[in-house]
């Protein structure tokens, strides 16, 4: 894969960063390099900006709405995104969802959905794991009975997700849900729409160690789903599961905000220490710097690679992406942690959320580090564990 880009490459790059410029809120710009919180307003203006250029889906086809870019204007614009410091585009209903619908989808789901999710119109969340099924996903034991009445067919959903990420706002959930106990586990379970307003269901939530509100228990109390919210067949969820998740694999590497993050950690090494001198002056820091560096250089070429072979949807080499981009991504909070050094360890949660504008330790540039590194811990488990990509990798591309 080569780098080098082409006039018409630099040309786009130049309009990205030319709306980016003009369109992106100065506050928006400021949470996102700072590591503070994004509300749901934050998420939705993004969002409808992006739509109303024709940007919000970059790796949609025309067909449905999106711009039909090649894999390398969409990594210009990730990494001109990530650069900026733009809120993400939330992965949901765009870049999760949204694929399923296409490829197993019936018309009318895809006449329905793809606008709304397209329009942000939507907020979507993911019901995947439970109680006792994580990685080992196939084991989920939240149900969905069919019930033929004369109101129409309905399954009848009942059952608990978990870990299910800003639920609290959302409108649908895509769940994976089993319809058939008396097969293997991973040939009973099917791909269902449900609308997070219906009577019976209930979000909790989890509130994490730094104090904040972003996942939450779901519950299904007899909850009624149209025939018509089924994706698909019935009891071929798993397959359309597995789909999915290639392509939030991918995403997770996360190579334009990794991108940002170095140069984040550089800033913050090149300030100077108590003894005068900066921390990237340090022949062992500044040989860990490099490694991570040359890692993340890497992963950005075995992205690209990955991406230009647009005839088919991530397969296991996305679990590559996922395990070196969250690797990199926990260590890169690390070394920032390790260059900020006793500064990184005061917590002030009303600077984090806005309350305040400046921090209560006089470094703004420090407070919001240690929460960023304890948040990113989670990169390695979700999404299918590490450990769990590992095996994928050995049984599917090393064929041991």
């Amino acid at each position: 894969m080569d780098l080098t880009y082409t006039g018409d490459d630099l040309a786009f790059r130049d309009q990205v960063r030319a709306f980016l410029e003009a369109e992106l809120p100065a506050d928006l710009r400021h949470k996102v390099q700072h590591h503070l919180r994004l509300h749901k307003d934050d998420y939705v203006r993004w969002h409808r900006t992006l739509a109303r250029q024709g940007w919000a889906a970059p790796g949609w086809p025309r067909e449905y709405g999106g711009p039909g870019w090649t894999p390398v204007q969409r990594h210009i614009f990730d990494e001109e995104c990530a650069r900026a410091g733009t809120p993400p585009v939330l992965p949901f209903g765009v870049n999760m969802v949204a694929p399923v619908i296409m490829a197993f989808g019936s018309q009318a789901q895809k006449d329905y959905y793809l606008p709304r999710i397209l329009a942000c119109e939507d907020w979507w969340c993911q019901g995947y794991s439970e109680p006792g099924a994580g990685s080992d996903l196939a084991s989920l034991k939240t149900t969905a009975v069919l019930e033929r009445d004369g109101g129409g067919d309905h399954y009848v959903v009942n059952g608990q997700k978990t870990w299910t990420t800003l639920a609290q706002h959302a409108d649908m959930i895509f769940c994976l849900v089993r319809t058939d106990p008396g097969v293997r586990k991973q040939e009973g379970i099917s791909f269902l729409l449900i609308d997070m307003h219906a009577p019976g269901v209930t979000v909790r939530p989890i509130i994490m160690l730094d104090e904040d509100h972003e996942v939450n228990e779901v519950f299904f109390d007899n909850v009624r789903v149209p025939v018509s919210n089924l994706v698909g067949q019935e009891n071929k969820g798993w397959t359309y599961a597995k789909y999915l998740l290639g392509h939030e694999r991918t995403g997770i590497a996360a190579v334009g905000r990794s991108k940002r993050e170095l140069d984040r950690l550089k800033a913050l090494a090149r300030r100077e220490q108590k003894d005068g001198r900066p921390l990237l002056n340090d022949p062992l820091f500044a040989a860990k710097v490099a490694d991570l560096e040359i890692e993340l250089m890497a992963l950005e070429m075995t992205v690209l690679r990955v991406l230009a072979d647009a005839h088919k949807a991530p397969g296991p080499e996305a679990s590559v992406l996922k395990v070196r981009g969250t690797e990199i991504q926990q260590r890169l909070s690390e070394l920032m942690v390790e260059a900020a050094g006793p500064l990184a360890l005061p917590f002030d949660a009303a600077y984090l959320d806005g309350a305040r504008e400046h921090s209560a330790i006089d470094d703004d540039f420090a407070a919001p580090l240690l929460p960023h590194y304890f948040n990113v811990r989670k990169t390695s488990i979700y999404g299918g564990s590490n450990e769990i990509q590992r095996n994928i990798i050995s049984q599917m591309i090393l064929g041991l």
